[in-house]
């Protein structure tokens, strides 16, 4: 049910109110059933997008509210590393809720999971396997710990017998268990000798589990046809008259299983097959005739291995041409990043399609025909102004704005940023003297735990430390070759040789990018480079250090330097990250009077836009003067340079404040870029069209932070 606790999620409401209760059958938010917008055939419904986008949150959103309103499993695919293990975790979490608990699926599980080589440890896990599967089916009363060890006393009595040893201990009188149907000892009569066997036979084990397990929890006239089920499969494999009748096709199903490769492959094709027979079969004539809700599977991170195989094989079993019915299984998953490269039959839909008349149909026989494709997508301005309406005071009119700007509409930082801002609004409410909140501050927020905001979500996007910290400076890099550069010049460590690449593939299986291109920054997401220019500045270890702002910027002047005219421009912002504002002024300055051709006047704006968008350096080590000084207020620091020279720099250092993701564009300021390139347009004899082209163009551009366009020659 809903709690009050649960997160409310901005601009998904398409799948939580539509898309799921019609394929449920049940209200999202209220006791209230709903047209099934789906007859027979039901899709697999895979929410996709990077880290933080919210595929976790829309499960657990789900499973809050329809918990106890129906049959429900909720399941992170990477923790398993087999199929068999989620098959487990979903008879465990379905079978309370489902009037037929896995007849079919059971005897298949024991038969995989309950087989152990002779050591203590393998057969204790296996016992407790079984047990959890027996107490959630109901067929064991009492807790797990006292059912695996009935189970493994049981089947080590068995083993015993077979093996000949009269001798062996009979299990005590509590444990004895219930008497054998009459059917059940004419099946263990036929068995052969049990010492030949287990002398002979390495599967003794599978033997005696389905002996234990047929006999004590089935009754004889069920036990024949699900025997025969697995056996009909594996008939043609089969031909072992040792085995006991109607048995042998489970043992083949575990000796597929632990053989791994493709015998594993098909093992699981089957148990899958069992599953949703199973659920299929709970359904009586009455629940489907009433309409009851579906029963729901939410499947986090099916990007995994045993996450995609089980997707897989769902798909594949609801693609099979001779299907005459049709499982009423509810299946969500997310997995990280886009749909799967084979997936070329999925239908693709995007949130704003599924309000309304939208209807899934199955339009090929490709099992990938099933799947459908929903990208969660960002945040508009419009949900984080909801997510600020309940501040305690009035917050800075650009404030969502910004924070838009900054995250791209990130869900995961656009919530943690957003409930820092309503933190500090508190604040400011007890204590007025603590200072309003603009724009500037949105990174230096910190946590409820005094933690810096910037770096909780950094934590929560890149979630390897070692590779975390690697990006930190080495995001400060121009392109791939200033990188690895930079990683030897910090002596970064790690079995790699090559640190900056290995810090690329990090980047790309976590989904950030599908390559690096080698002239890029090695973080191309302009979120995540953000976060990791702003920890570097955060954590910056002086002047006299190593990995201090200043001598990693030093360095990479150095290394631009090295590398001719074509990197003058990423020298220049190098040092105007550094905090060198006069050396750069003065570059532009040297350029901008001795140049004459119009395509000169090309390069130095692009070079001029470029170096502006320097990080900016450390308050520690700085003082941001930026706004004022384009505004003109520090004119008589600037004395001994010329008007040009001056004009330059107002430009400049107004170029470098509205380069930030989260400066406000303040419109006198806007207006100034444009007043000071018409100054320069005036004085310089043939740059007069291109720069004039851009005084009219870049005042727009930065105040709808646009990228700033280079005129037409």
């Amino acid at each position: 049910m809903h709690t009050s606790e649960t997160p409310r999620l901005y601009a998904r409401d398409p799948l939580l109110h539509s898309l799921v209760p019609g394929l449920t059958g049940l209200a999202y938010d209220r006791r209230a059933r709903v047209p099934w917008e789906y007859d027979k055939d039901l899709p697999v419904v895979l929410l996709t997008g990077r880290h933080g986008m919210g595929r976790t949150a829309v499960l657990t959103a789900l499973q809050s509210h329809y918990t106890g309103r129906l049959p429900l499993a909720h399941l992170d695919t990477a923790a398993c590393d087999l199929v068999v293990e989620l098959l487990e975790e979903l008879v465990c979490a379905l079978a309370p809720d489902l009037g037929r608990r896995f007849p079919l699926l059971l005897p298949g599980l024991v038969a995989v999971v309950g087989g152990h080589r002779d050591n203590e440890a393998e057969r204790s896990r296996a016992a407790a396997r079984v047990a959890r599967l027996l107490v959630a089916c109901d067929l064991e009363p009492g807790g797990r710990a006292e059912a695996a060890q009935n189970w493994a006393s049981r089947v080590r009595a068995r083993l015993e017998e077979a093996a000949g040893r009269p001798e062996a201990a009979e299990p005590p009188a509590a444990q004895e268990p219930r008497a054998p149907h009459p059917r059940a000892q004419q099946a263990r009569a036929k068995e052969p000798s049990g010492a030949a066997r287990a002398h002979h036979d390495p599967h003794a084990v599978h033997y005696a589990v389905l002996a234990e397990y047929f006999e004590r929890y089935t009754r004889a006239r069920s036990a024949a046809p699900l025997r025969q089920w697995y056996q009909e499969r594996y008939a043609e494999t089969a031909r072992n008259a040792a085995v006991p009748e109607g048995q042998d096709g489970l043992v083949r199903l575990a000796e597929w299983f632990h053989r791994g490769g493709d015998y594993r492959r098909a093992a699981e094709q089957t148990l899958v097959h069992a599953f949703l027979t199973d659920v299929e079969a709970a359904r009586s004539k009455w629940q489907r005739l009433n309409r009851d809700p579906r029963p729901l599977v939410l499947l986090d991170n099916t990007h995994s291995a045993a996450g995609e195989r089980l997707i897989d094989l769902i798909l594949e079993h609801r693609a099979r041409p001779d299907a005459a019915h049709h499982d009423p299984l509810v299946v969500v998953a997310t997995r990280l990043g886009d749909p799967p490269p084979a997936a070329t039959d999925a239908v693709r839909c995007e949130l704003p399609d599924l309000v309304g008349p939208f209807s899934w149909r199955r339009t090929g026989h490709a099992p990938s025909a099933g799947l459908l494709v929903v990208p969660l997508t960002p945040l508009s301005r419009d949900d984080i102004l909801l997510m600020l309406d309940s501040a305690a005071v009035p917050l800075h009119p650009y404030l969502a704005s910004a924070l838009h700007t900054l995250t791209g509409g990130h869900p995961l930082a656009c919530a943690l940023l957003c409930e820092a801002v309503l933190a500090q609004a508190d604040a400011v409410a007890a204590d007025p003297a603590a200072g309003p909140l603009g724009p500037r501050d949105l990174l230096d927020l910190t946590t409820k735990d005094a933690g810096p905001v910037s770096r909780v979500i950094l934590e929560r996007l890149l979630p390897a430390q070692h590779q975390r910290q690697r990006l930190v400076p080495l995001s400060l890099a121009r392109d791939s070759t200033a990188a690895q550069a930079l990683a030897a010049h910090l002596r970064l460590d790690g079995p790699e040789q090559l640190p900056a690449n290995a810090a690329a593939d990090y980047l790309e299986a976590e989904q950030w990018q599908h390559d690096t291109p080698q002239d890029r920054p090695l973080a191309a997401d302009p979120l995540l480079h953000t976060l990791l220019v702003h920890e570097a500045r955060r954590t910056s270890q002086g002047s006299e250090s190593r990995r201090g702002w200043q001598e990693i910027h030093g360095f990479l002047r150095r290394h631009h330097t090295t590398r001719g005219e074509d990197s003058e421009a990423d020298a220049l912002r190098h040092t105007l990250a550094a905090g060198d504002a006069r050396t750069v002024v003065a570059a532009l300055s040297e350029e901008y009077h001795s140049e004459q051709d119009r395509p000169s006047a090309l390069r130095w704006l692009d070079c001029l836009r470029y170096a502006a968008t320097a990080p900016a350096p450390p308050s520690a080590d700085w003082a941001d003067v930026r706004a004022a000084t384009a505004a003109g207020a520090h004119d008589d620091r600037y004395q001994d340079i010329d008007e040009i020279d001056r004009c330059i720099n107002r430009l400049l250092h107004g170029l470098w404040y509205l380069s930030d993701a989260h400066a406000e564009p303040e419109a006198d300021l806007c207006d100034d870029i444009g007043a000071e390139l018409a100054f320069l347009s005036l004085r310089h004899q043939t740059w007069r069209a291109v720069l004039s082209q851009a005084a009219r163009t870049w005042p727009a551009a930065a105040r709808d932070k646009r990228p700033l366009p280079l005129p037409e020659l």
